[in-house]
């Protein structure tokens, strides 16, 4: 249904002209609703004062409610007209993937800056490639060029501190729990500027692969 003929519906309905109609499927978008705040329709017929019958029928759109029996649902349940008449989600096809990584198992690739550990790596086609890094340069000058790659990246401190290079900014100083989402095609390299190693965690888009 157009969104014309939504708010065609949806001013009808609260002019009190006409009852509920079903193409905007009410009853999917009310078990929606309360499955999502974990209510039973107990629950959901003592929040509105409508019998747990009434509610079941409306569900399983055996009924139509009228406008007065819309107005209960929106005031029991705390929304509004609106949210009411949001379409429900369409199911997806979830394949339920996981991927475990127990610590310290992941795949280690090592270079002169950095010791990677890639995680996840079991799942193919990934939309995102993770690893945990541990920065072992220790000046800028440790690198022959700038590390870039397609895509975005995520990034976050884990241990240490370190001082993030990049061609477009000042170095920015970064300790742990700090994070940075940055354009990864720009060139980039990371130090340690702690006495221990650095350890960070880098969350790149599938695209950009990790940063070898």
């Amino acid at each position: 249904m157009s969104s014309s003929n939504d708010q065609d519906a949806a001013l009808q309905i609260a002019s009190g002209r006409k009852a509920f109609v079903e193409p905007l499927q009410l009853g999917a978008r009310l078990r929606e609703i309360r499955l999502a705040n974990q209510w039973t329709l107990a629950d959901a017929s003592e929040r509105t004062g409508l019998a747990r019958s009434t509610l079941s029928k409306i569900e399983n759109d055996q009924i139509s409610p009228t406008f007065t029996v819309v107005q209960k649902l929106i005031n029991g349940l705390n929304i509004d007209l609106p949210q009411l008449f949001t379409p429900p989600r369409q199911q997806s096809n979830t394949l339920g993937r996981r991927d475990l990584t127990r610590h310290g198992q992941g795949q280690p690739h090592p270079t002169p800056t950095y010791e990677h550990e890639l995680i996840s790596c079991e799942l193919t086609q990934k939309r995102m490639i993770p690893f945990k890094t541990v920065v072992r340069a220790r000046r800028i000058e440790d690198f022959s060029e700038w590390v870039r790659h397609d895509g975005e990246e995520f990034l976050m401190v884990l241990e240490g501190d370190i001082q993030m290079f990049t061609e477009l900014y000042e170095p920015l100083a970064m300790t742990k729990g700090d994070s940075i989402y940055f354009d990864s095609s720009m060139g980039h390299a990371l130090v340690s500027t702690s006495p221990q190693d650095a350890v960070v965690l880098s969350v790149c888009t599938r695209e950009s692969g990790a940063r070898l």
